[in-house]
């Protein structure tokens, strides 16, 4: 029997798809938390003696920064290329280190994109084609 060999792509897995749509998904939610502590700083408040303490308006600009950069990492998982699964991976897991330097600002947020971060790590480890 001749057995045919279908190259498929790392987006036909659907896992790609879902990390892609979780990355824009979850980057745009940082991009609208550093607007938010860019724009009116005042409007979160801070955990008194946490560890990690930083100027507020310095965080809002990692944040939006890096959650630009994120929705594009997510847009080019479209693409199927495994460098962008590679940097998704990179970048969801500087931006669950980023949400978890946050937690004293806004813990139940910071909490949620942890785990949008860690569904796209997974999402994009995961593997993508079956043996038979």
């Amino acid at each position: 029997m001749a057995r045919t060999t279908r190259k498929t792509t790392a987006f036909q897995s659907g896992w790609t798809a879902f990390a892609g749509v979780l990355m824009i998904f979850g980057g745009a939610m940082a991009i609208f938390e550093g607007i938010a502590a860019i724009a009116k700083d005042d409007v979160f408040v801070t955990t008194r003696n946490y560890i990690f303490q930083w100027d507020l308006t310095g965080w809002g600009w990692v944040h939006l920064i890096l959650g630009i950069v994120i929705v594009l990492a997510g847009c080019a998982l479209f693409t199927g290329a495994l460098w962008a699964r590679l940097v998704g991976v990179v970048l969801a897991g500087l931006g669950a280190l980023a949400n978890f330097l946050w937690l004293p600002y806004y813990p139940f947020w910071s909490i949620i994109l942890i785990a949008i971060n860690i569904f796209v790590i997974w999402a994009l480890c995961a593997r993508t084609e079956r043996t038979t």
